[in-house]
């Protein structure tokens, strides 16, 4: 079984999230995994049952590559894309962030786009459809993480959510009323399908340059918590479900 991982970007401790993944991965013993730092390794992709996404303002350089992600979708593979695969992230002359579509055929292949975040802190996520491979047994549950608002480009089917009123100051997108926020969804495209999950923020001391020199306290977030670890490997199990 092949996992095609991709895991680079700005502003998150990359590093930290990449060897989490691959040892969850490792858990399984047949599965084998190439690993990027971006979309141009096609020959990878081709190959792979399941494609991983941990990634920040990290798009395709060239149409071909949207391309491969299509037909990677089209012959039945799967993609689990995390937390910022989303995101562009441009800073204007005045600090606040804009988060402009720039890749349109890659955020509307993925069903949404990224338009920011209140600052970090706990939020409760419901479980949305308790009838999913993904959810089944689940409770709804707290967690301290980035409450990633988005907007919707394709159809979604919406699995856990949580919502959100009121400001996201450093976002040019700022003024948010949302009743239903996903924070997992899956998205069937060809014979394959996307699933997303955007928890999962993580931070290290030296991860916002050149922004800032140093951040003084590491981020893990979703990371701590258990239920992130077992949405995961469910998420890993959903991937591989039609592998030989």
């Amino acid at each position: 079984m092949k996992v095609h991982l991709i895991a680079a970007g700005k502003f998150h401790d990359i590093d930290y999230a990449r060897l989490e993944l691959l040892k969850l991965l490792a858990e399984t013993p047949r599965i084998r995994t190439s690993v990027a730092a971006d979309y141009a390794d096609l020959a990878s992709l081709g190959t792979a049952d399941l494609l991983i996404t941990y990634t920040c303002d990290l798009m395709p350089a060239r149409a071909e590559e949207v391309a491969a992600l299509e037909a990677f979708l089209a012959r039945g593979g799967r993609w689990l894309a995390l937390h910022g695969t989303n995101a562009v992230l441009r800073f204007g002359a005045d600090g606040v962030v804009d988060t402009p579509d720039e890749v349109p055929a890659f955020t509307g292949l993925l069903g949404t786009r990224f338009a920011g975040h209140p600052p970090i802190a706990p939020f409760k996520v419901f479980v949305t459809r308790d009838d999913h491979e993904m959810t089944q047994g689940l409770r709804d549950f707290r967690v301290e993480d980035e409450l990633y608002l988005t907007h919707r480009t394709a159809d979604i089917e919406v699995l856990l959510h949580t919502s959100f009123t009121g400001r996201c100051d450093e976002f040019r997108d700022a003024e948010w009323d949302e009743a239903e926020v996903p924070v997992l969804y899956e998205r069937k495209v060809g014979e394959g399908a996307i699933l997303y999950l955007t928890l999962g923020h993580c931070r290290g001391h030296y991860d916002l340059l050149p922004v800032s020199p140093f951040w003084p306290h590491p981020q893990r977030c979703a990371w701590n918590y258990p239920v992130f670890h077992e949405l995961l490997r469910r998420a890993i199990r959903w991937g591989l479900a039609h592998a030989a």
